[in-house]
């Protein structure tokens, strides 16, 4: 079974508005309403490509209860863990006024919570997947996720991670099956900036040696790379398509990748699957399906790099 953590899952409200104007009144033109965060993003695409997983984490509040509502009218499965206080946090995203959004805190978590939360990830065996994806409230230990890597290790549970800073950093030593970072967080980590996709290879390399058993690296336009457990590299141009929502692209790519890989546990066809979820799903106003993925699929252009 695939399991995915979403710390502080959201309620994002994808609004439009013409002719925005600050220190005015702004009225919208369309709207959208979707449960939100990176984990269940990638468990709505699993569930699009037809691949059972749960999603776990914290909900709080009424607007929790609509979080936990919509999820589950879509069919996927969850565990949730209902929180005593506060409230789930509702995101803004002003769609036309490009990277425009306004993320809301999200609840304390409690100490009694996270117990409940480290216990249901006790109980994966031998074979689960888990997916730690985004990043974590205040309330929680930035260690977090260092230690439900240690918790898991020796029980041969693949781990996925696709987090920023420290957050990531930290769980290598554990040996993660893959982390996606993309270049400009990958940068960051190093303190440079990295544009080309040859550019990213070295500093993917030495997140690999420092554990990481697969390095996939997201560029938006300029495409992906990803560096693989048996030494190959491959690289890929971005696909021709109309941007139309970037939102969950990045976890939708993560969702092909593992899909891609327990179809045929070949890295090439798991990168292209990758790219071709996540631009599909950027060509779309929803999360892709298997349909919308394989046709984008046989336009992506990928091939070993040798440098």
């Amino acid at each position: 079974m695939i399991y995915t953590v979403t710390f502080n899952p959201s309620l994002d409200y994808i609004v439009t508005v013409e002719d925005f104007a600050l220190g005015m009144t702004n009225r919208t033109t369309a709207e959208q309403m979707f449960p939100g965060g990176k984990g269940i993003n990638v468990s709505f695409v699993l569930n699009n490509l037809g691949i059972e997983n749960t999603a776990l984490g914290f909900i709080a509040g009424f607007v929790g209860d609509e979080i936990s509502r919509r999820v589950g009218d879509t069919g996927c499965r969850h565990r949730f863990i209902r929180l005593a206080d506060g409230c789930s946090r509702i995101n803004m995203k002003i769609k036309n006024i490009d990277g425009t959004e306004i993320n809301g805190m999200g609840p304390d978590i409690d100490e009694k919570s996270i117990d409940m939360l480290l216990g249901q990830i006790q109980e994966l065996q031998e074979g689960d997947i888990l997916v730690l994806a985004g990043s974590i409230p205040k309330s929680l230990p930035e260690d977090i996720y260092k230690n439900i890597l240690a918790m898991l290790s020796g029980k041969n549970v693949m781990t996925v991670v696709d987090a920023t800073g420290e957050l990531l950093v930290n769980v290598l030593e554990y040996r993660p099956f893959l982390i996606k970072p993309n270049n400009h967080e990958l940068g960051e980590i190093f303190q440079t900036k990295l544009k080309t996709r040859e550019d990213v290879v070295p500093y993917g390399r030495k997140l690999q040696e420092a554990g990481a058993r697969n390095v996939l690296v997201s560029m938006a336009g300029e495409g992906a790379v990803l560096i693989a457990e048996d030494g190959s590299v491959y690289m890929a141009p971005a696909p021709e398509g109309k941007l139309v929502n970037a939102v969950g692209a990045g976890d939708s790519m993560v969702a092909g990748f593992i899909a891609g890989w327990l179809e045929k546990k070949d890295y090439e066809h798991a990168f292209k699957m990758g790219i071709a979820c996540g631009s599909a799903s950027a060509f779309s106003e929803t999360l892709t399906d298997r349909a919308g993925a394989m046709a984008v699929y046989e336009r992506v252009n990928a091939g070993r790099f040798e440098g």
